[in-house]
């Protein structure tokens, strides 16, 4: 264990958390068979009325959705390892080297899994 401030962290993990989950509900919506997976939303329409041009941006809409929806999503995945990493013991520590992270990494991004010299190696 690392002698990192784990509830300040947590605290900004869970704001972000929050901001995620709203973000994810004005673009898609959870997949009621898995609670832990998020589906974009498709866009809404009367396909019998309407043109073949907004049926278009109907589809771009929601293949941008989608592709919001799928980094949101990764990005709160990230967030639910870091606290599965603080209840483990292991907040704070590089997966790669067992070295600390850093105190400013950490502040620039608090679910960091690596420390900045591993930061572009691929995690095991």
């Amino acid at each position: 264990m690392t002698n990192i401030d784990i509830p300040f962290f947590k605290s900004k993990l869970a704001e972000e958390k929050k901001l995620l989950e709203r973000e994810l509900s004005q673009v898609g919506h959870v997949n009621p068979d898995n609670p832990a997976d998020w589906e974009g939303e498709p866009a809404k329409m009367d396909i019998s009325e309407a043109d073949k041009n907004e049926r278009a941006d109907r589809i771009e809409e929601f293949e941008t959705n989608a592709a919001i929806e799928v980094t949101l999503e990764n990005r709160l995945n990230e967030i639910a390892s870091a606290f599965d990493r603080m209840e483990a013991g292991t907040y704070g520590v590089c997966e790669i080297g067992g070295e600390k992270i850093e105190h400013d990494r950490l502040m620039a991004n608090p679910a960091a899994r690596t420390c900045k010299a591993h930061i572009n190696e691929p995690l095991p």
